[in-house]
This record gives C-alpha cells, sequence and structure tokens, in this order.
C-alpha cells in the first residue's frame, strides 16, 4: 500500500456510532452528513417563508418535506468528493474561483490599466547571431569592421588588395576558408579588422 502524505493516515473522519442507548448502523453517522443534514433543513424552512417556494414545499408530505429530501441529500453530499476534497470544501474553493478575477498579472489581479493590454503579445526586435567560430566548422558570413574576430578552426586565410572599384564591388578584402579534416590550432587566431574592412568566410 503505496501513502503519499501522513495526512491521509492521521486524516480520520468523524462519525456516531451509538446515541444513548441506541446503535446506529455498523458504519456509523458521519458528523459532517448530519451538518450537512442541518443545513438542508434550515435551507428548506426559509425557501418554505418564500411565498412561491413556499407553496411549492407545502404539497410534499412532512416527513419528506422534513426528513426524508434532507436525509438524502445530506447522504448524496457526504458520498461526494471532488478530487478527495469533501463537497463543502470543494464548494467554497469552486466559489472563490467564480468570484475571483479573471486576468491575473503578477499573480495579482489585473488593474484597469493593465487589462487593456491584455491578450497583447511583445515581439523582440531582429536579433543578430554571429558564429565565432568555436563549432567544429566555419560558417559562411560576411562582416564588415571595425571589430576582431575570433578563429578557433583550421583555416586558411587570404588577404586581398582592394582598390576603389573593388570597394565600389563590395569585394572582400580578406576570406577564410575552413580546412576540413585538419586539427584545429591549440589557440585561437584573433584578426582585427580597421573600419570598413569586409571579411568573407566560405
Amino acid at each position: 500500500m503505496e501513502i503519499r502524505s501522513y495526512r491521509t493516515v492521521f486524516d480520520l473522519e468523524r462519525r456516531i456510532y451509538r446515541v444513548d442507548r441506541l446503535r446506529l448502523n455498523p458504519g456509523g453517522v458521519p458528523l459532517r452528513g448530519i451538518v450537512y443534514f442541518l443545513a438542508i433543513v434550515a435551507v428548506a424552512l426559509i425557501a418554505g417563508s418564500v411565498p412561491l417556494l413556499g407553496a411549492v414545499s407545502r404539497t410534499l408530505p412532512w416527513y419528506m418535506r422534513d426528513l426524508g429530501l434532507p436525509g438524502a441529500g445530506a447522504a448524496v453530499l457526504t458520498m461526494i468528493r471532488l478530487e478527495g476534497r469533501p463537497f463543502h470544501l470543494a464548494a467554497r474553493s469552486l466559489l472563490r474561483y467564480a468570484a475571483g478575477p479573471r486576468h491575473l498579472s503578477g499573480v495579482r489581479p489585473c488593474r484597469a490599466s493593465d487589462c487593456s493590454r491584455v491578450g497583447q503579445r511583445w515581439y523582440p526586435q531582429p536579433i543578430v547571431l554571429l558564429p565565432d567560430g568555436s563549432d567544429a566548422r566555419l560558417r559562411r558570413m560576411r562582416y564588415t569592421g571595425p571589430g576582431t574576430v575570433l578563429v578557433t578552426a583550421a583555416h586558411l586565410r587570404a588577404e586581398w588588395s582592394v582598390g576603389a572599384i573593388g570597394r565600389a564591388l563590395r569585394r572582400p578584402d580578406m576570406t577564410l576558408s575552413g580546412l576540413a579534416g585538419r586539427r584545429a590550432p591549440a589557440s585561437g587566431q584573433v584578426i582585427a579588422l580597421r573600419r570598413g574592412a569586409r571579411l568573407r568566410v566560405r
């Protein structure tokens, strides 16, 4: 037998087995059921004083109105358990949920100024991700200085003298080519690029 909580062991339901010399059923009568019975009788008496409901309740025999229906209702409420909780605790939680706020902000009721923004979404600005050469291979990219590039993969670097025509055609000043099958250097190589210098990785 698996016991998930000691509360299951010590949470014993109070029952009445004997009233003076009158012995009740062997299983006893739950004390919670008696409270339910008295509450139903009180509600029935209040409803009987209402003109329209009182006329309907007076059509029933007294033993059904005062004993039969409250006893049956109390028995049904005693047997009902919602998620392991008795009826009165579950009903209280449902009423608190129904009367509670529909929207929360920071686990608190939403204020009037914040409720107008409910349902809206926030999208971040575009994020530029540049590979830093720390993976096993070089990825194709273009970068324009100024900046510093750290390359830790095996590569071949080539520098070009680009004139005015080459800059107009956006030709790179430096190219990096990955060397497949070569062992990566023990320490990464730092490449500094001046302002406007173009780096191409292929």
